[in-house]
Parts: structure tokens; sequence; C-alpha cells
């Protein structure tokens, strides 16, 4: 289940994430301000981000669903939003059910995922029949059920650190192999908690936190951004280490790259709204 703005703190909420102060509108006005600001879907709060299971667990409103199997940027949260928007239709009336296909056509037509985009068709040519939503409901599930798998095997191997049964270069191995084996296949908001376990805990020393920064200096710029403010924001951080991470952005990654990750922790941290973002975006792209 999604959240709303006056749902307490999630089961699965990462540990420390500043949240800022959800404003009274929908979950489809939400997502769009997520998407506004480039990042990946999170609940009302901003405590953690989005899952499949939000979608596939409890109803969600159709325009919320419509907003993230558009424009969310994991694609399974996408695939997720949109298999149960299809589900009722073959019970809705004529007028209701045109309105949907209409709603289909446009994510067909507009979804980032290419994989949303082909299931949108799929659903669409075959009638919206419950045979076809169910297959690919499956086929979604048999992508997830391993990368979970494979991540409750490396929850262990973060057990073992905490007790000092592997020493950092081993775990950095083993996190390694760990992105690698789930990229693509586990929801980004799993990956991003586990991460944010570890940056939390004080089992795990300094050298293996510089180490994993170090890692994420080279994924994607959306997944860096994201997984690096957040341990910027986390409360009770150590200053040496946000440092650490500034001084390196900043040496390796550019300038530009600094001020939109100095930006999301600002935001993050409740310092800046995204009109604030947007006018400083703005600023920065008139004096280029």
């Amino acid at each position: 289940m999604i959240p709303t703005a006056t749902t307490a703190d999630h089961a699965d909420t990462p540990p420390g994430v500043a949240a800022a102060a959800p404003p009274q509108v929908d979950l489809a006005d939400h997502f769009l301000t997520c998407t506004r600001l480039g990042r990946y879907l999170t609940v009302f709060d901003g405590s953690r981000f989005v899952i499949t299971d939000d979608f596939r667990d409890t109803p969600v409103l159709p325009e919320a669903a419509a907003m993230a199997s558009i424009y969310s940027k994991d694609l399974l949260v996408a695939q997720a939003a949109l298999l149960p928007l299809g589900g009722a239709v073959h019970k809705m009336s004529v007028a209701k059910r045109e309105k949907y296909e209409r709603l289909f056509q446009l994510i067909e037509e507009n979804a980032l995922s290419e994989m949303v985009r082909h299931s949108a068709r799929d659903v669409l040519s075959a009638g919206f029949r419950n045979a076809e939503i169910r297959a690919l409901e499956a086929e979604l599930g048999d992508k997830l059920s391993p990368a979970r798998t494979r991540y409750r095997d490396f929850l262990e191997i973060v057990k073992q650190l905490m007790a000092g049964k592997i020493t950092a270069g081993p775990f950095l191995d083993e996190f390694k192999d760990f992105t690698q084996a789930v990229a693509g296949k586990l929801d980004f908001g799993i990956y991003s908690f586990c991460l944010d376990r570890i940056f939390g805990s004080a089992r795990i020393t300094m050298k293996v936190k510089k180490l994993l920064v170090l890692e994420l200096l080279h994924f994607p710029p959306i997944i860096r951004r994201e997984l690096l403010t957040n341990i910027m924001a986390l409360h009770g951080h150590i200053q040496d280490l946000v440092e650490f991470i500034k001084y390196m952005v900043a040496t390796e990654l550019g300038k530009n790259a600094a001020i939109e990750i100095e930006l999301l922790e600002a935001f993050k941290l409740q310092r800046l709204t995204m009109e604030d973002i947007e006018t400083s975006l703005k600023e920065r792209s008139g004096q280029a």
C-alpha cells in the first residue's frame, strides 16, 4: 500500500531519511512532482521509494497508477502500476470502458518503459481479458522472485560484515556481484533501503562506507543522485562521510553533478522546495 499524506511511517521506511512535510495533494500530483524533479517516485512524505508491492497488494487510484505507469523510472514499478488498471474493465459500462481504452492508448504512446508500452498494447489487443493480465502479472512475478531471493542472500552477507566475519575487500566483491545480479530485476526502493541500512549502521566501518561511495560514483546519474543524497540526508550521519561524498562528487563528476546533488540533498532535508530548485536550475541555464 502507498501511504497517504496522513499515514504514519511505513515499516519499511529507510531509517534516518529526512522526510519533507507532505502537501495536501493527491497521489497523482505527488508523482508529477517527483517527475518534475527527475526523481524516482516516492510516497507522500518522501520517507521511501514506491515499490511494486504498493500496486500489487492494495488498489491505487487510477490517476496515480496511470501517472506511475507512464513516468516511473523504476520500470518494474511502472509495470506493476499498469496491470491493476485493466483488471476491472470488463465489468465497466461502455462509456467508462472507452475512457480506459483511451488511457491505455495514452500509456502505450508515452510510457518511459518499453515493457509497459508493450503490456498496454497487449492488454488492449486482448480486450482487457483477465487471462492476459494474469499472464503479465505472472511474468512480472517471475522476474521479481529470484532478485528478492538474491537480496535476502546479500542481507546475510551484510550481517556477516556487521559481526566482523568478513572484511572490506570480500564484502565489496559481494556488493558488486549483488548489484549486477539484481540490476533491472529488483525494486529500486528495496535496493535503496538496503544501502540506507548499511550506511546508517554504526557497526559498519567508515572504510567500508567510503569504498561503497566510490562504487556509487560509477552508477547512472539518476540512481547515484538518489542514493548519495539519501546517505547525506541520514539522521545522525557523520559529517566526515558527507564531506567525503561532496569532495569525491566534485572531483570525479564535476560542477554540474555536484550542484544537482546539493540541490536534491537540500530538498530531502526540507531546506529547499521544488519551486526553489526549478528557479535555481533556470538561473543556471540562463547563465550558461
